[in-house]
């Protein structure tokens, strides 16, 4: 059994998350100890302990200490096979980072998964980011993957619904020139009077005035707004707040797009971290503006599972295998 550190590196939730995904692709059982030690509340999370019993329904893994709180686990994987799956994280924990778990090991064999939780999250992609952004560049190689925002989820209370449907996929080697250089801007809001989403597409679209632009308008359990931006492999989201003015969200998130297209790199900082796994299952090369310490993190895992990803530069950073 491999035994994994959990508070290595960057030390978070993104140990856990690509430790199962790896040892289901690899069929190696792992335990992993000091799980998120060095953080506030050290242990699993609600949001992690659906990641793992995602990644274990569609394998038929046996778990250990898959719960809130646990400090180490244990996932001995079986044979990863086609499954329909439905999981509540049962707070406003990210779904985007529950999808980022299981659909390296979805597209082995294909399958489904609906999920309750948070559509947009603090420190997290939101799902429009993981729609617009991360998933046609996966698209452009060859993934066969489909999604339905049934419901929206804000923090805290939640109940945001997403269902994906994932086909067995054989991705071509990363290379984002592969991706159009589509652009776009999305305003959402949810349980908020209509003009709380036209402002906010209205400050983005000062910023960003060629940019096609989507409102998204719902009703539903929580509250919340959020703009997400993009161009090709980049984008940027900010999230509104009680007291933040809706023309600021919309502003903020257009500028951090603006600096994304402005810094080094092929994509961004965030998506470079989310196509490791990719990267390595399936060979390519791509720039990114810098080796966060969450992809030098992903880097060391996936040498302990062995596969070797080269990196080297600083601005831009080049990732390859």
């Amino acid at each position: 059994m491999l035994e994994i550190d959990g508070s290595f590196g960057e030390g978070g939730g993104q140990v856990v998350r690509t430790a199962v995904a790896l040892s289901a692709l690899t069929e190696t059982p792992v335990r992993i100890r000091k799980i998120r030690a060095g953080r506030p509340k050290p242990g699993l999370a609600a949001q992690h302990c659906t990641a793992v019993r995602a990644v274990a329904l569609a394998c038929g893994a046996a778990l250990e200490g898959c719960s809130a709180g646990s400090d180490t686990l244990v996932f001995e994987p079986g044979e990863i096979r086609r499954t329909t799956i439905a999981l509540d994280i049962g707070t406003a924990g990210s779904i985007p980072l529950v999808l980022q778990a299981w659909l390296p090991v979805a597209l082995v064999h294909g399958g489904s998964i609906t999920l309750t939780g948070g559509t947009e999250v603090e420190k997290s992609p939101t799902i429009d980011y993981f729609m617009q952004v991360f998933l046609p560049l996966l698209r452009a190689h060859g993934a066969e993957v489909r999604v339905e925002v049934r419901a929206r989820g804000y923090y805290p209370a939640g109940g945001g619904v997403v269902h994906v449907t994932a086909g067995p996929s054989a991705l071509a080697p990363i290379d984002p020139a592969r991706l159009p250089n589509e652009q776009g801007i999305v305003s959402c809001t949810q349980n908020l009077p209509d003009h709380v989403a036209d402002r906010q597409a209205s400050a983005a679209s000062a910023v960003l005035p060629d940019f096609p632009v989507t409102i998204d308008r719902r009703t539903g359990r929580s509250t919340g707004t959020s703009v997400t931006a993009w161009a090709g492999a980049k984008g940027a989201s900010a999230l509104g707040r009680l007291g933040l003015p809706a023309e600021r969200v919309g502003r903020a998130a257009a500028e951090g797009l603006l600096a994304a297209c402005a810094a080094p790199g092929a994509v961004d900082e965030h998506l470079a971290d989310q196509l490791l796994v990719y990267l390595a299952l399936s060979g390519g090369r791509y720039t990114a503006p810098t080796a966060s310490s969450h992809a030098l993190t992903a880097c060391s895992l996936l040498s302990t599972f062995g596969y070797e990803i080269a990196v080297s530069g600083t601005s831009p950073a080049v990732f390859s295998a």
